[in-house]
């Protein structure tokens, strides 16, 4: 017999649903959705839910009706149970015929029990049968109350302070800035991100840890005095978030990535996500937002702690409304980092142009991760001169390896960087423009993992094709995620296409699209890649080549000449 369940998934900490762990049910109720409307207002007096209007077949309709009928069966078993009160929150999906309910829990063993229980009485459901169901509630509800009550959940609760940052763009960059401030404070820093957790800069284990383990992981170093935790859609979608609360939130930004994945169809839904580590910042601590962008901006209404925000732009309308709030502002004025407070004068606290990570304020996006990373250490209350002392020491190549990493090779410029979605593209399309001198050709080699969205994978294809004069594919084999590369090959030509280009080589690794592009670079050439596997091999292979890494200096007078 066909049942509704799709998936039953144990959250173990905050999630998109509620603000501690949770059950999530993802549910088909196609049965409900495509029954005569008499039988399914049959079904809704059965469980009694009393007066409805099923609506229409199929419809929109029909799904809110079966929203309804899925919270009253909820709480009729919590009822049946002996559950005084219990939250509920359930969610449409793009299909008609599918919802999410979730409800929190404090035991694991009756949690499941719940949630098996409800599935049973929606698959009680008979579109030619009318049943009391009283008696089924009254049988599913004995059953939670004795279920052996199972674990707790396992959120932990931090006895050091806490930073989380999430966001599409930015969020790994930011995370290790804020750690190399916490070192420069003379502090014992652990932190995790995508690459892996580290503590006091040693890495401790390799791995996408940007979903809860990761902060088990860091929280768990002896002698740890911060935790630095990178945080990602998928981990909160999957699991919620590790801790209980953070004592400052970062939010760097919010743009399409993703999507079609988990059920965030939409950049308003992936900003739901993103927003969760706004809402668990302890009311002492700060939430930190990009003032231009509208829906990190609009988190700080749902946080609990005080905002503040940061813009390139000190004219900005989010950094007023913030310091007329009462909180903080970080921006660029007269060529500087500084601080805004109502309450007293800006508080200057070193030049854009002395941060290497914003390669001589060319990179905007870093600028941005600059102005992020200060606001959290201050936050936090790390000292002035740490803080300028972090910003200033922290070197692309060296602590931040995959992220706009630059090279000299010959006569020409190489960069390295993650660019994983449209986003990141722009950003590095900016840099390499930054850098490249009259007459230089941009040449960049493409990629992206298997799972993206077609829509996603053409465009970044027509991005790369209309800004470089030469452009390469290399396939990323350990992150196809089950899709043949040459699917993927065919929508990143359709988008080179769609702008006119058509000669768009592949190649099965990033190093080989690298290597190709590097033999037909000339003097004042840029080649760029988009990394996301192969960086270690490319800075062996460049060094092997002859490669330096770019100075700060190096580096400055590469934007000069490219501005003269």
């Amino acid at each position: 017999m066909a049942t509704a369940l799709v998936e039953l998934r144990v959250l173990d900490g905050a999630n998109l649903y509620f603000s501690r762990a949770a059950v999530k049910l993802t549910l088909d109720v196609s049965a409900l959705v495509d029954a005569p409307a008499p039988a399914a207002k049959v079904y809704a007096q059965a469980i009694g839910l009393g007066s409805t209007r099923p609506g229409r077949i199929g419809s929109g309709f029909r799904q809110r009706f079966a929203i309804r009928v899925a919270g009253h069966v909820v709480r009729r078993i919590a009822r049946a149970a002996g559950i005084g009160r219990i939250g509920v929150r359930v969610r449409p999906e793009t299909d008609v015929r599918r919802l999410v309910v979730a409800f929190p829990w404090a035991h694991e063993g009756r949690a499941r029990a719940l949630g098996a229980g409800i599935v049973e009485v929606l698959d009680a459901f008979r579109p030619d049968h009318e049943a009391d169901l009283s008696d089924l509630i009254a049988t599913v509800g004995d059953r939670v109350r004795n279920e052996p009550p199972g674990n707790a959940p396992p959120t932990l609760r931090p006895k050091v302070p806490v930073v989380a940052v999430t966001g599409t763009n930015g969020k790994t960059t930011t995370s290790r800035m804020i750690a190399h401030i916490g070192r420069a404070a003379g502090l014992h820093v652990g932190w995790s991100s995508t690459d892996g957790v580290y503590f006091d800069g040693e890495l401790v284990k390799y791995g996408d840890f940007s979903g809860p383990s990761g902060a088990g992981q860091v929280l768990s170093q002896l002698g740890i005095q911060l935790a630095v935790t990178e945080t990602a859609r998928g981990g909160i979608l999957r699991r919620g978030i590790g801790v209980a609360y953070n004592d400052v939130s970062v939010v760097t930004n919010v743009t399409a990535d993703h999507l079609g994945l988990g059920g965030i169809d939409t950049i308003d839904q992936l900003a739901e996500v993103k927003a969760v580590i706004t809402q668990i910042t302890r009311p002492r601590g700060w939430c930190v937002v990009n003032g231009d962008d509208p829906r990190t901006f609009a988190m700080r209404l749902g946080s609990p702690a005080k905002c503040w925000v940061f813009s390139r732009d000190p004219d900005a309308p989010s950094i007023r409304t913030v310091l007329d709030e009462g909180g903080r502002a970080t921006t660029v004025l007269d060529g500087f980092v500084t601080v805004l407070d109502q309450a007293r004068d800006p508080e200057p606290l070193v030049k854009v142009v002395d941060v290497p990570m914003t390669l001589s304020g060319l990179s905007h996006y870093n600028v941005e991760n600059t102005l992020a990373a200060a606001s959290a250490a201050l936050g936090l209350g790390l000292p002035r001169a740490a803080v300028i002392e972090g910003l200033t020491t922290f070197a692309p190549n060296e602590n931040n390896p995959g992220r706009m990493n630059m090279y000299s090779l010959r006569d020409f410029t190489v960069v390295i960087d993650l660019a994983h979605n449209e986003a990141g593209l722009e950003a590095l399309i900016e840099i390499m423009n930054g850098v490249r001198p009259p007459g230089g050709r941009l040449m960049l080699a493409m990629g992206s993992p298997g799972d993206r969205a077609d829509e996603m994978v053409a465009t970044l294809g027509a991005m790369g094709a209309r800004a470089a004069d030469r452009v390469t594919l290399g396939h990323k084999s350990e992150y196809l995620r089950g899709r043949p590369p040459e699917e993927l090959e065919a929508v990143f030509r359709a988008g080179a296409a769609s702008v006119g280009v058509e000669d768009v080589p592949a190649y099965p690794t990033e190093l080989a699209a690298t290597q190709a592009l590097v033999a037909e670079a000339r003097a004042g050439d840029v080649v760029a890649v988009m990394t996301l596997q192969d960086r270690a091999s490319l800075d062996s292979w460049l060094r092997s080549e002859g490669a330096t890494v770019d100075t700060p200096e190096v580096l400055k007078s590469k934007v000069e000449r490219a501005q003269h």
